[in-house]
């Protein structure tokens, strides 16, 4: 008993998921990222969904079995870089967290030739960096960033201009540099967004919108440990409970989960777990979750039009009917 009292619990809602154990499904959409960054004809890509649905653990996940899933791994370093950090709200501060990224992987560090190019690292800049990443190709050398908080970049319009973002551009289209960019909106919407005219935006062909979980996964995530050999900590009606009240929502399955196995923990009624549920599940709108992010712009884009039109119908019948009542009190 006690060892099952102190057994961790599986199952993490919120924070982006660090441990390949307590990672769950998204093959297929590993698989596409995959063949479109490291594949023939290569190109970046943008991963694109609402917060929770997973957006940062999936290309954190990336990052750590990239290896596993190419023939030659050795063409490419892939790092991660959450650009919500402090030192990513300047341009020469985003060059430097990802050349420390890069510089610290094990492939680079165990090549002497591949750190001379970064000899002045303190002092890098857009034409540096340029030129570092440059001489790596020469060298047959990939780096792959992935991007997650994309959208934290347009706080800072001062820094991250049009200038920034077509040399981004250059790098991609000369095959210097790819990127995975995570963001909750397609990026042309952010170039409509804040008026920028940089070609950049326009050059993301590959847009993976993220959705929910399969059936099939979300049984798997909720009878964890048991993928790894070990007993699920939940059992099977509570299984079935956590895919009752989360469905295949990533934040939301992962939420009931853990809520349920608290309960199970500390010998508190089913019911308890339910309200705690609830009450963080009332603040994620249902209709916008529920909607794929490929519509999801569609909705928000004509969905006041909608409203405008019918207010304007209703307002129509209203009239007619004070209009028709008044003929037949005459």
């Amino acid at each position: 008993m006690t060892s099952q009292l102190l057994a961790p619990c599986p199952f993490l809602a919120g924070p982006m998921i660090e441990k390949p154990q307590h990672f769950v499904g998204r093959e297929a959409e590993l698989d596409y990222i995959t063949s479109r960054i490291m594949g023939m004809g290569s190109s970046s890509i943008n991963v694109v969904g609402k917060q929770g649905i997973g957006k940062s653990s999936l290309i954190y996940r990336f990052c750590q079995t990239y290896e596993q899933r190419v023939e030659n791994p050795r063409r490419f370093v892939v790092i991660y870089l959450n650009l919500q950090e402090a030192h990513c709200q300047r341009e020469n501060g985003f060059y430097l967290a990802a050349a420390r990224q890069l510089l610290n992987h094990p492939l680079v560090k165990s090549k002497p030739e591949l750190m001379r190019p970064w000899k002045n690292i303190k002092s890098l800049d857009r034409q540096s960096f340029s030129g570092a990443i440059g001489e790596w190709k020469r060298q047959g050398l990939y780096p792959v960033l992935c991007l997650d908080e994309f959208e934290a970049l347009f706080r800072y319009p001062k820094q991250f201009n049009d200038g920034f973002f077509d040399n981004l551009r250059f790098l991609i289209n000369s095959n210097i540099l790819r990127l995975v960019v995570a963001s909750h909106r397609k990026l042309d919407f952010y170039q409509r967004r804040y008026k920028l005219t940089s070609s950049f935006f326009n050059g993301f062909e590959q847009v993976l919108p993220l959705g929910e979980l399969t059936q099939e996964e979300a049984r798997e995530l909720v009878s964890l440990p048991e993928r790894m050999g070990a007993k699920a900590v939940l059992s099977t009606e509570e299984q079935s409970l956590a895919r009752e009240w989360g469905g295949g929502h990533p934040f939301l399955l992962q939420l009931a989960a853990s809520l349920l196995w608290e309960a199970q923990q500390q010998g508190l009624d089913v019911s308890w777990a339910q309200a705690k549920f609830e009450q963080v599940a009332r603040r994620i709108p249902k209709p916008l979750w529920k909607i794929p992010p490929y519509l999801d712009e569609f909705v928000r884009s004509y969905g006041s039009v909608v409203m405008i039109i019918l207010l304007v119908l209703f307002a129509i019948g209203l009239l007619h009917q004070t209009h028709l009542f008044g003929l037949l009190q005459k």
